[in-house]
This record gives structure tokens, C-alpha cells and sequence, in this order.
């Protein structure tokens, strides 16, 4: 089962040659979503082959860098004919600044186009095997990240010990690890637990969008398989990064640390460190010693399942 993700802009605030600003697209299996849409998304899923198959877009707040793509983003989905309703999530009281951003220059959008406002701790997305889920950011205007934070998955089935206990080849082992019980034909009743394993951990993925350090995303992340969090500034703007409401690499490095957090990867990251990146890079390691990545545009990565 598929979960990728592909950095379409990772820049702070001002582009670059070489960045975009923010936007994330994330793929799991059949379903594809859009976290924010910085100035450009659209050419850059053009140049990076995502597809423009996007049911849902969830903004993190209303900073121009993370929100004027979408405009012309609906323009383009309307010159290709779309049907498909789109839903995008904002968080609470930017609903109609996001509307009127929408139609600044045109007509309402052909196909439904809903807007919804979402609160800290709030399912907006509740799928079969996996939910998306709001949770609290501290940024200089309403702002929330996102969590997709994917069911526990069926234990693994031990056939060899169900063939022992005389579980016949077939039907009776799909019915055993749908957790049904079963009955052979000397009468012997076989539970799923017999021969069913513990279940597995789904799979975490954690975007912050722009935020200082918060306790609120250690709780979200705690154990995430990725996350993807803001590290504008080096430690050694430290001041800055406090007075624009953004982290450090540091920082960022301590809460991939504090959560557990199987990969980080830093994004957001300020102009003014051009392609200098080792000393973000380096100043998240020394806070955190898993796999730390400064993602660039038209990165993929690809979220395996837990071991």
C-alpha cells in the first residue's frame, strides 16, 4: 500500500531559483492530496509528474507562500474539465478569505468546490484504513498541521501453525485473519488468535506548515514514520526564527527527537541560506540522530511500513 510523498516547493517565504513556495503532494494508494499551495504549485506537479488527480487540498494557514497557487490551480482544473468535487480544509476564520481567493479573478469554479474550517484536534478526514487529522501550531495567524495517521494493520497469519492444527488450505485462513473463528471437520473450533498475530502499527505521516516548536506536535508525532516540519532559520538566527513565529533546524531536530520520530525532514527553508544547507542539516543532527533530510522541490519519499 502506497504512501509517498513529493516536495513540490520547500522555500520560506521568498522563492528561489531553485525553491518554490510551500507545498506538499502525498499519495496513499489510490488517494492524492495537496498540503498547501504555495505560488507555481501547479507547474511544478507538471515538472515532477504527480498528476493532477487532487481530491482534497488542506491548507495550514493563509500566508500568500502557502495559498496563492490555488487560484489558479481551480482555474486549470476547470480548463481540463473536472468533475470531481474538490473539498479544501483551512483552519478556523479563514474560510471566506480562502473563498474570495478563490474568485478573485473569475467566476465561481465549474465543479463543487467546498470549504471547510477546522479546529485543533479535529478529524477532518475519516477514511476506512486511515484518517487526517488537525492538530495546534503556533504561527503569527490561524494555523494548524496535519497528521495522516493510518488504522492498525491485521497481525501476521502463522499458516504453518494453522496447518498443524489442521486449518485446511483455503477459504478457513482468509476467514481466520478477517478474525473469524473457523470449525474443522472433526468439530474442532480454531480462533483467530491462535494463529493471528498482534496487530501492526499503521503508518504516521506529520506536516506542521509554519509554527514554533510546540508541545501539542510532539504528542501528534509521537512514533511518526515522517515529519515534515518547518526549519526556516539555523540555530544561529535563533532570534529570528522567534520574532517570524518559524523554527530552527535545532528545534525542529528536538521535536523529531521528543515524538520519536522515525525521519525528519526539514522544509520551509529561508532565501537568505541560498544552497548552504549543511549547517541546517548538521544543527538538526546534533538534536536528533534518526534520518534527517532538508527536502528540496521535486523530492520523493516514500513511507515505509513500520517494521
Amino acid at each position: 500500500m502506497t504512501l509517498s510523498v513529493t516536495f513540490l516547493g520547500t522555500s520560506g517565504a521568498v522563492p528561489t531559483v531553485e525553491r518554490n513556495p510551500s507545498s506538499i503532494y502525498v499519495r496513499r494508494e489510490g488517494d492524492a492530496f495537496l498540503f498547501d499551495a504555495g505560488e507555481g504549485t501547479q507547474r511544478q506537479m507538471m515538472r515532477y509528474g504527480t498528476g493532477f488527480d487532487v481530491e482534497a487540498v488542506f491548507l495550514t494557514h493563509v500566508h500568500g507562500d502557502h495559498v496563492l497557487g490555488l487560484p489558479g490551480l481551480v482555474q486549470t482544473w476547470g480548463f481540463h474539465d473536472r468533475e470531481a468535487p474538490l473539498d479544501v480544509y483551512t483552519p478556523q476564520g479563514t474560510g471566506d478569505a480562502v473563498r474570495d481567493l478563490i474568485t478573485a479573478v473569475g467566476a465561481a469554479p465549474s465543479f463543487r468546490l467546498d470549504v471547510h474550517e477546522v479546529s485543533p484536534g479535529e478529524t477532518v478526514l475519516d477514511r476506512e484504513a486511515y484518517g487526517i487529522e488537525a492538530f495546534h501550531t503556533e504561527h503569527r495567524t490561524n494555523a494548524v498541521g496535519y497528521a495522516l495517521v493510518e488504522d492498525d494493520r491485521t497481525g501476521r497469519f502463522d499458516r504453518e501453525h494453522a496447518e498443524e492444527l489442521g486449518v485446511p488450505v483455503g477459504p478457513k485462513f482468509s476467514a481466520l485473519h478477517a478474525g473469524n473463528p473457523v470449525e474443522l471437520e472433526d468439530g474442532t473450533v480454531v480462533e483467530p488468535e491462535q494463529v493471528v498475530g498482534d496487530p501492526r502499527p499503521g503508518r504516521k505521516l506529520v506536516y506542521t506548515g509554519d509554527t514554533r516548536p510546540t508541545d501539542a506536535t510532539v504528542a501528534v508525532a509521537e512514533d511518526a514514520d515522517l515529519l515534515i516540519h518547518d526549519a526556516t532559520f539555523t540555530d544561529d538566527d535563533a532570534e529570528r526564527a522567534t520574532q517570524t513565529a518559524h523554527s530552527t533546524a535545532g528545534e525542529a531536530g528536538r521535536i523529531a527527537r521528543e515524538a520519536g520520530a522515525t525521519r525528519l525532514a526539514l522544509t520551509h527553508v529561508s532565501s537568505r541560506y541560498g544552497g548552504q544547507l549543511g549547517p541546517l542539516k548538521a544543527d538538526a543532527q546534533a538534536e536528533y540522530t534518526g534520518h534527517v533530510t532538508v527536502a528540496h522541490d521535486g523530492l520523493d519519499i516514500d513511507v515505509p511500513y513500520p517494521e
